[in-house]
């Protein structure tokens, strides 16, 4: 069953903010066609944190994007408030797109370097009437800097992206996203290119934004410790070679996985006390190498890398992602042949 049928929401019979149903996008390429994405199911209800992980390559930007609204999957249909967006009119479309706001990774590339950040702030005020005079524009844009700690405004409001760090960038991506009082934000990798110091205190302010306004989040990232910290109070699915193969609330996510391509994902995380991480036992792979999109193996994709690999079980069909347990879903023959018992949330961010 798909991650998307198993949300509680869904279930109970509210409506997701937005949802992925069957959402499979192929690419033409001269080594033939390549599905970045296969046949996913998610949800994201409103105020709601989804948190998205996976290995670079694994399909996560592909899927936010169709999320976004800006590529249309090849199959599958992507809802906004129960609604397909490609079968919206004009204006449905539009406010939908206000709706949902994008935070993109490379806060270098994502601000226009020609704009100061009074322009880039107001210039989605005025287009789409929300001020009425450029004074208020200014006014509002120094009230958006505010929120993301950018104090005080005066300071950074004349400046060009150039002269602004990689952190402060960011937090003006951020900005700009909220100018549209949006219902969603899609974070795509939005601190991988920070210093870690950095990375804290922009995850902190996106945690407060979240807190405060209500805003609904699908959190991209390819580091399952970030997730915890983002996302410790919703849930999490787990991305590889284009397929969900798990599913949950993010603390049975983090402290209970059950496929074996999580628990290689969390076995990555560095402990910061060496004592620890000499005892810690690691999920021992048979194979680093990721294999291409353009020759997937047969059934199962992680199967060559899979430690718990079983011939003519594991190579034979894809698996479903099926219930493993209590709100957890998980797509691996061996753990729905033979089980695992429910686990205890545990405390803890």
């Amino acid at each position: 069953m798909s991650a998307l049928e198993k949300s509680p929401e869904t279930a109970a019979g509210g409506t997701p903010l937005i949802s992925l149903g069957g959402v499979s996008q192929v690419f033409d390429t001269k080594a033939g066609p390549i599905k970045a994405v296969d046949n996913i199911n998610l949800a994201v209800n409103p105020g709601e944190v989804l948190c998205l992980v996976g290995e670079s390559g694994s399909g996560k930007t592909t899927a936010a994007r169709m999320a976004a609204g800006l590529a249309r999957p090849t199959s599958g249909k992507v809802a906004f408030d129960g609604t397909d967006i490609w079968s919206m009119k004009r204006n449905d479309f539009t406010t939908f797109r206000r709706s949902v706001q994008y935070v993109h990774q490379d806060p270098y590339a994502s601000l226009n370097p020609t704009r100061t950040i009074q322009q880039t702030i107001t210039a989605p005020l005025l287009k789409h009437g929300i001020v009425k005079s450029k004074k208020e524009a200014a006014e509002k844009a120094a009230e958006l800097l505010t929120k993301v700690d950018l104090t005080p405004p005066e300071n950074y409001l004349p400046k060009f992206p150039h002269q602004l760090s990689g952190g402060q960038r960011q937090r003006v991506s951020v900005a700009r996203a909220l100018t549209l009082d949006p219902k969603l934000i899609i974070a795509d990798e939005s601190t991988s290119m920070l210093d870690v110091s950095i990375r804290i205190s922009v995850l902190a302010m996106l945690g407060r934004l979240r807190d405060d306004l209500g805003v609904g989040f699908l959190f991209i990232t390819h580091d399952l410790a970030i997730a915890k910290y983002f996302g410790w109070n919703g849930k999490t699915a787990v991305m590889y070679l284009g397929r969900i193969v798990e599913f949950g609330p993010t603390p049975k996510i983090i402290n209970a996985p059950t496929h074996p391509y999580t628990r290689a994902l969390i076995d990555a995380i560095p402990e910061p006390d060496p004592d620890l991480t000499k005892t810690k036992g690691r999920e021992s792979l048979r194979s680093l190498e990721i294999p291409s999109l353009a020759d997937l193996p047969p059934g199962c994709s992680f199967h060559p890398r899979c430690p718990q690999f079983e011939s003519g079980l594991c190579d034979g069909k894809v698996p479903e992602l099926v219930q493993i347990r209590t709100g957890q879903s998980a797509a691996c023959h061996v753990v729905a042949r033979d089980g695992v018992p429910d686990k205890p949330d545990e405390p803890g961010s």
